[in-house]
């Protein structure tokens, strides 16, 4: 086994960004089955889509040193509650303009390594004509998709949800990557006060998995993401426990599946108690508890794992990433964070043309934090108490 994945995932360089420019096809030679021995049964084997190399190309792209994901990818509805916050209207130009301050920023290739889109920003042009996907490329950073249809109630469960969007999703796919996407985000939750049940831990461990499989399949690195919700009472010894069980399903399925974990980064949640919990933890207890969650069922052959934010506060979300890499690990420990970058950002540009590069310096400075602790060398120096204030809403909806 060992032998065959080696031949079959060799070392691959880190992706030029000439490689994702819209339309580029890079399908290496197809390699559907190896088989380990010659009389090796039919189920020993290793699968790989015709994008192997790719792959693990882009997946180290976006897992190199000092840099993480930028996740921009809320859905029209959610982007219009943040322009709301701001007193402005969910037109499409209002998305649009936002959208293009984000990722003109001067220099924002420096810190972010991907970018994560929604449907409508994958298409859409900047407020001066050009391709938002371009103006990504031009900054060296890798444009991927939110492809994932939301979530719903799940029948059978204790008030839990499901995520939607396998109907469809292997052309959609690879419509994206036509477009200029190379990697690709499924979220889907699990709800600690509401259990969680048996049902709703399989389900979206199934879902994530059959996702991964077809994003592969397509050519983009999927991100693996079962978020469990900061909602709730509960100690950090819970949040622990559960992320054991969701973990150990969710990799279970992602090998039933023969998803290439070369190919894939991860976007967990940090092991933290829950939002409405008396006793806070300090970002080393946060770091600790997480590190030994990674190392029981995360293997080392996953590239990068690209922490989500969940409601932290900016300071909060960086701190305890600082903390995750004060020593070696056998991954990229990142980030992807969407409020957790964008929230000082948003409110300072306020709508206004005139604060657009005040804003753009908001976002900087949040990324090169945030580049600091994923080296291990954020002090939390200098910090405003506007990015100290928490953002976790109770039932937040994505």
């Amino acid at each position: 086994m060992a032998a065959a994945s080696a031949t079959l995932l060799k070392s691959s360089p880190i992706l030029d960004k000439s490689e994702f420019v819209k339309g580029q096809s890079l399908r290496q030679p197809s390699v559907s089955i190896v088989r380990c021995h010659p009389n090796a049964p039919s189920a020993l084997t290793v699968r790989a889509s015709s994008y192997a190399d790719e792959l693990v190309k882009t997946a180290k792209t976006i897992a190199s040193p000092g840099r993480g994901i930028l996740a921009m990818d809320e859905s029209n509805a959610t982007c219009g509650k943040r322009l709301a916050s701001i007193g402005l209207e969910n037109t499409e130009a209002n998305r649009q303009a936002y959208r293009t301050l984000l990722v003109s920023a001067p220099g924002l290739g420096d810190y972010i390594s991907g970018a994560i889109l929604f449907e409508e920003t994958l298409y859409q042009s900047t407020t001066d004509g050009k391709k938002m996907v371009d103006v990504l490329v031009e900054q060296n950073i890798v444009p991927g998709i939110k492809v994932d249809k939301g979530l719903v109630p799940l029948p059978g469960s204790n008030n839990e949800s499901w995520c939607q969007g396998l109907d469809g999703l292997s052309s959609r796919t690879a419509a994206y990557y036509q477009q200029g996407a190379r990697f690709a985000k499924w979220r889907t939750v699990v709800s600690i006060p509401n259990g969680p049940t048996a049902l709703a831990v399989k389900e979206a461990a199934w879902g994530l998995a059959r996702y991964a499989a077809i994003s592969q399949d397509s050519g983009l690195v999927p991100i693996v993401e079962p978020e469990i919700l900061l909602d709730g009472e509960h100690g950090i010894d819970r949040t622990f426990e559960v992320a054991q069980k969701v973990w150990a399903e969710v990799f279970f399925y992602l090998a039933e599946n023969n998803v290439q974990f070369e190919g894939i980064l991860l976007k967990p949640s940090m092991v933290t108690p829950g939002a409405e919990c008396k006793d806070k933890a300090t970002p080393q207890q946060v770091a600790d508890y997480t590190l030994k969650l990674l190392h029981s069922r995360i293997p080392p052959a996953v590239p990068g794992i690209m922490f989500l934010s969940g409601g932290q506060s900016e300071v909060e979300a960086t701190l305890n990433l600082n903390a995750m890499n004060q020593s070696a690990n056998p991954w990229h420990v990142s980030f992807s964070y969407a409020r957790a970058l964008q929230n000082t950002c948003l409110k300072t540009w306020g709508g206004r043309p005139e604060n657009v590069k005040a804003a753009q310096d908001a976002l900087l400075l949040r990324a090169k934090a945030n580049s600091l602790a994923q080296l291990g060398k954020y002090t939390g120096d200098g910090e405003s108490e506007e990015a100290k204030k928490g953002m976790f809403v109770k039932g937040y909806v994505y």
